[in-house]
């Protein structure tokens, strides 16, 4: 069965320090798509996240670009195995450089928590209990 992917493109400030932030989260940089002014960053066989120069994402787009420190562009989410791996990930992001973002979540079959990156982008980690989807 052909597994959809999705690339999803963000616009940063210094792609060699969102690089680095990434790899910290303990993500792979894929070299064959990195290049000065992008960053091909591999979270999971399906999600890809494209981090590019504020300059490279302009030829993208006749829009403005956002200002994801002061405006929301777009809401990531993410899953997590367990809510220990929520809590590991945010975690590890405040560490490296980001910022925590919101409330935690916690409705018992459900546990999130957000983070912000380096460059203003919103990043949700939420973990479900699989019993609790099936019902």
């Amino acid at each position: 069965m052909y597994q959809q992917m999705i690339f999803v493109n963000l616009a940063v400030n210094d792609v060699d320090a969102a690089k680095k932030f990434f790899s910290e989260l303990g993500y792979t940089i894929n070299p064959q798509f990195t290049t000065d002014d992008c960053a091909c960053v591999v979270i999971s066989d399906t999600i890809v996240a494209m981090l590019l120069s504020k300059q490279r994402y302009a030829d993208f787009t006749k829009k403005e670009l956002a200002d994801s420190t002061k405006t929301s562009e777009v809401l990531l989410c993410l899953s997590a195995e367990s809510r220990e791996k929520v809590d590991e990930l945010v975690d590890k992001a405040i560490a490296a450089g980001g910022t925590a973002s919101g409330q935690t979540q916690d409705h018992g079959f459900m546990y999130g928590r957000a983070f912000d990156d380096p460059d203003g982008h919103t990043w949700e980690v939420m973990w479900m209990d699989p019993a609790a989807v099936q019902s």
